[in-house]
């Protein structure tokens, strides 16, 4: 599995010469409500063994939380089972908070 930092993933995300990464919430319903990256597909870790026909193999994921923990096992569930192309958020989108976006809420 390979880490990204919420700066690394800005210059991506805003990189026209790169595809960007399909962008995996794994979080709650509700704490994606109050803050969620643009683009961001909503599965919650507990929905993504039954949800995987949902997420392209063949792309960059980047799996995202809000710290980086759930984000970084539901990595490693997808590299288990065949995703070859897996990044987790470091520090999740709190960092995205602090070091990307200052105006995005946060909990």
């Amino acid at each position: 599995m390979q880490h990204v930092t919420a700066a690394e993933l800005a210059r991506w995300i805003a990189d026209p010469t790169r595809k960007p990464p399909q962008l995996l919430d794994v979080r709650e319903s509700a704490e994606y409500q109050i803050c969620h990256l643009d683009n961001a597909v909503l599965i919650p870790m507990k929905t993504v063994p039954a949800r995987l026909a949902e997420l392209d193999a063949d792309r960059e994921i980047v799996c995202i939380c809000h710290h980086g923990g759930r984000s970084m096992q539901v990595a490693a569930f997808l590299e288990r089972n065949g995703f070859d192309h897996v990044t987790n958020l470091t520090g999740g989108l709190h960092a995205w908070s602090q070091q990307v976006d200052p105006g995005m809420p946060t909990y």
